[in-house]
């Protein structure tokens, strides 16, 4: 396994996907090619975003892609702004993917200001 594989974000973000995927399966047939689809691809994004950037050499592009895991995840949290008014999902099921899009946000921002506090103290080396 890869070392993004023992990162808390990663694994926060990797438990968000599958949820998604799973509860995009609830809203109606014709919304299946549009918001479900969108929902999947902005929770893979951000969990993928993490493992690929963790494989690239140097802190600067490692924070590149988690940032851009970052922006996934605050996609991920207006589409589900947007489902929930559509009522397309429970509300258990929003709730609870609600809070664990909240928790890989967390953990994902802890890890950028970690990164950032390493290039902050490499600079100025």
């Amino acid at each position: 396994m890869g070392a993004h594989s023992n990162l808390k974000a990663w694994q926060h973000a990797r438990t968000l996907a599958v949820a998604c995927a799973r509860a995009s399966r609830l809203p109606p047939p014709h919304e299946q090619y549009a918001l479900a689809d969108q929902l999947r691809r902005a929770a893979y994004s951000a969990a993928l975003n993490i493992a690929e950037g963790s494989g690239r050499d140097g802190a600067r592009d490692y924070r590149k892609f988690l940032v851009t895991a970052r922006s996934s995840l605050d996609e991920v949290e207006a589409i589900l702004e947007i489902t929930g008014e559509l009522h397309y999902l429970d509300g258990p099921t929003l709730a609870h993917l609600e809070a664990r899009r909240d928790e890989a946000a967390r953990t994902l921002f802890g890890l950028i200001r970690s990164l950032d506090r390493h290039l902050t103290r490499r600079a100025k080396e």
